[in-house]
């Protein structure tokens, strides 16, 4: 026989405080969870992160400053980290000798192909770290073996950023496979898409998407260029289109505009295509030119643009950024260089679009040159330049800039962070060095900046005088 216990009817002021528990709880639930950053400059490959960044650290003779933790990372690779469930995964081509095989740092000249790097057995590595410690959870070798091609002295054989759905991480190693690993770090299907070679030997750069259950991916090269969608849970192809470029380096995006979805890959002739099919959707002219940088896109607005070439070379021209509507078809070029046309708003020339790709803050796009340490800001409605200035002390920008909603960060390739106000006139607001080559773009998750040099791994963020004083 059960015991009746009295009956409490809940007042309001219960109704009310618990209520408000409830909703703290959610909000709680909500600010905490962690964010991901599964690809190349982040879920909208626009490399905006959700939280405040920190603007100044510091590691100089054993003194940091809001420096969380760094590894030390063997092999090469100027990929950028993933980020996903407080997992940081990252790609390395480790040589199995003492060759002298790591980057070399960009001297603003032409550089040289490494051929002698062919007899250099390497292992092509996958990396899970966790984000909290910097502690290694697994390594796995996808690939043991000499490279099928030459690369550029500065270049890696580990360039392409590898991406993560939280089911399995997608590792691209160019010309030597692209592998799909579970997140416990097996193997779980590979795909050799070939070897071909690529202009000047100077390697490959090109990352992955991933969209609608496709992996998309760029092979171009100098012999048989293509665009592949292969399906991310078994490697299978399912479409595939020629492609009339050769060697080009930028990274395909997914545009998702208030028409439809749209795949965009760079070039001489910039193309969109329907990420379900591969149907060609529209192209655009760029006058030759070179595509290293990837596309951002605000919205209905998308830019596109890529590198002025004056070496009397075949892709000599370029250099325009255009501001691109949604809805295009066909040829969307504006006839006789006109300044707009039905589905183009505005394009500039001489954009500075060349290697970093540009990040959107404030209404504005932010571009930075490869070797003269200039960089751009340009009104993200008209084209208008707002300003442009030389970064005192920059070198090359090779990494792509990002953004916190309010600052503009951008690495150089010597590991200096120029960090910049988002207002209408030039205004450094930091400057912080680490003195170590860079040409790795950071992820940003939970507040932290996880930054790559050529000797190790950091992850950055604002700390209290008790989480320094810990230290």
């Amino acid at each position: 026989m059960c015991e009746l216990m009295p009956v409490r009817i809940p007042t309001l002021t219960n109704i009310v405080r618990g209520f408000a528990i409830v909703s703290l709880i959610v909000c709680f639930s909500a600010t905490s969870r962690a964010d991901n950053w599964p690809q190349f400059r982040g879920p909208n490959a626009n490399a905006l992160s959700t939280r405040p960044l920190p603007t100044t650290w510091s590691d100089h003779d054993g003194a940091t400053q809001n420096i969380r933790w760094k590894i030390p990372v063997a092999g090469e690779g100027w990929s950028q980290p993933v980020v996903w469930s407080k997992k940081v995964f990252l790609t390395a081509a480790v040589p199995l000798s003492d060759a002298d095989s790591g980057p070399e740092p960009y001297s603003g000249g032409g550089g040289r192909a490494r051929k002698d790097l062919m007899e250099t057995e390497f292992l092509y590595q996958v990396i899970c770290v966790d984000a909290d410690s910097g502690a290694e959870v697994w390594r796995t070798t996808c690939k043991a073996g000499k490279p099928p091609i030459p690369r550029h002295n500065t270049n890696t054989y580990a360039t392409e950023t590898p991406m993560t759905d939280g089911k399995r991480v997608y590792a691209y190693f160019g010309m030597n496979g692209i592998y799909a690993l579970d997140m416990e770090g097996k193997v779980q299907w590979q795909q050799d898409l070939g070897v071909f070679e690529m202009r000047a030997d100077w390697g490959t750069a090109s990352s992955p998407t991933l969209f609608g259950g496709k992996l998309f991916v760029q092979v171009d090269n100098q012999v048989e260029s293509f665009l592949i969608a292969l399906d991310a849970e078994t490697g299978d192809e399912i479409w595939r289109v020629a492609r009339d470029e050769k060697s080009q380096y930028s990274s395909p995006m997914i545009w998702q505009n208030s028409l439809r979805n749209e795949l965009i890959i760079g070039g001489m002739i910039y193309r969109s295509y329907d990420p379900a099919t591969g149907k060609l959707l529209w192209k655009l002219d760029m006058a030759k030119g070179r595509s290293s940088a990837t596309p951002v896109a605000d919205g209905d607005k998308l830019f596109v643009g890529n590198e002025l070439r004056s070496r009397g070379g075949e892709d000599d021209g370029g250099g325009r950024l255009f501001c691109v509507k949604p809805g295009g078809s066909g040829d969307i070029t504006p006839p006789d260089d006109s300044p707009e046309s039905e589905f183009v708003a505005w394009w500039i020339e001489k954009a500075d679009m060349q290697m970093a790709s540009p990040t959107i803050c404030n209404g504005k796009i932010y571009l930075f040159e490869r070797s003269a340490g200039n960089m751009r800001c340009v009104n993200m409605e008209t084209g208008e330049t707002v300003y442009r200035q030389r970064l005192r002390g920059a070198k090359a920008f090779w990494a792509s800039p990002w953004t916190d909603g309010t600052r503009v960060f951008s690495l150089d390739s010597n590991g200096m962070t120029h960090v910049l106000s988002s207002s209408d006139k030039y205004e450094l607001l930091a400057a912080n060095e680490f003195d170590q080559q860079t040409w790795s773009t950071p992820a940003l998750a939970d507040g932290r900046i996880y930054l790559r040099t050529s000797e190790n791994l950091y992850c950055i963020e604002n700390q209290s005088p008790v989480d320094r004083q810990a230290k």
